[in-house]
């Protein structure tokens, strides 16, 4: 795979890390090529695929302890919206791609995912509990913009009076509030709204094909205009680049009509660490030295932690510093309390296409 750095617009990352799966791995060298400016300006061009993706199942069960939620929704697989920081990034290895410019550059797209949410819900086995959009990658990418794939699956949860609870960084949710409105006036969702910064600048390089601060924060707004509950994601929490915005975030996702906030300290497992290490570098080069340092203190000396139970909140000095600034300014927000409780009763099976009978 390429390790040549594209300087590429509107992008992520700007290398393609080893797939860890191959063995055989190839690094551009383009030394006899530095002056040809039209080999040049192609490199920075690297348009989106989508990909059909052929699933037979559309929903994920994980029993991980760190994750507060046990069934997930993911329409697509890669996601356009490029964050450096994406944990989700190793999972195109096992599409046979990388986790860097593949990650964020082609999506599969799940054409029959509101067909296969229907079949899901038909299992006679189902019992009604709170279903996830998205747990991997963001459902409301801007390839929902084209496919609207997670406004089908909206539809069918309605119909079906299935919860679900809604994660995004993307002001594109507030396309659908016709149906969240319904949904929550049902108490069947619930909108968690990740906001990782209120500097447009940073958010431009770091996420750049995310949703201005400024949007995230309208969305938050005419979401909960509506009644629909707005739960505020300060995630992730990078020392020493966004940790002093905590308070401020908070604030601004208050005032904007958030209910409650959640935290997490950023993770770097797998090829995540050298797509972020080159973009900080790239992007932060002053900062590089002094954010890798605090990361390690809050992960006993490593760039990240995969033990359950400190994966997601670091450890330390540092990590307890930001969880307790977080703790004391989520209370000074009146940010505390839980989302209102989901309505499991009403749930009923969806009817499903041509008719079929329920599934066994």
């Amino acid at each position: 795979m390429e390790n040549h750095r594209r300087d590429l617009k509107g992008r992520g990352s700007q290398i393609n890390p080893p797939n860890r799966f191959d063995r055989t791995h190839v690094i551009d060298d383009f030394e006899q090529l530095e002056y040809d400016e039209d080999f040049q300006a192609e490199l920075r061009r690297l348009p989106t695929v989508y990909l059909d993706d052929d699933s037979k199942t559309v929903v994920s069960e994980n029993d991980s302890p760190d994750i507060p939620f046990r069934y997930s929704l993911n329409p697509y697989r890669g996601c356009l919206h490029g964050c450096a920081y994406c944990y989700a990034r190793p999972y195109h290895e096992y599409l046979g791609l990388n986790a860097g410019l593949d990650f964020e550059s082609k999506i599969y797209v799940k054409h029959r995912a509101a067909d296969l949410f229907r079949e899901f819900l038909n299992r006679s086995k189902w019992q009604a509990e709170p279903i996830t959009f998205s747990g991997v990658t963001d459902c409301y990418q801007p390839a929902e913009r084209q496919f609207r794939l997670t406004r089908q699956c909206l539809e069918v949860a309605l119909e079906a009076r299935q919860p679900l609870g809604m994660i995004t960084k993307n002001a594109l949710v507030a396309r659908d509030l016709d149906l969240l409105r319904e949904m929550a006036q049902l108490r069947l969702v619930h909108v968690n709204i990740s906001l990782t910064t209120l500097d447009a600048e940073l958010a431009r390089t770091m996420e750049p094909r995310t949703s201005s601060p400024t949007a995230r924060l309208k969305a938050m707004s005419v979401l909960s205009e509506v009644g629909v509950p707005v739960n505020v994601m300060v995630a992730p929490v990078i020392p020493g680049l966004n940790d002093s915005e905590v308070p401020a975030i908070l604030k601004a996702a208050s005032e904007s009509g958030a209910q409650s906030a959640g935290t997490v300290l950023l993770r770097l497992p797998l090829t995540v660490r050298p797509v972020f290490q080159e973009w900080l570098e790239r992007t932060q080069p002053l900062k590089k030295d002094r954010v890798e340092g605090l990361i390690r203190s809050c992960r006993d000396g490593e760039l990240n932690s995969s033990v359950f139970g400190e994966r997601m909140r670091g450890s330390g000095p540092i990590a307890e510093q930001i969880q307790q600034t977080f703790r004391i300014f989520r209370k000074k927000y009146g940010l505390e309390g839980p989302l209102p409780a989901y309505n499991c009763e009403d749930f009923r099976p969806p009817r499903l296409r041509g008719g079929q009978l329920r599934l066994f």
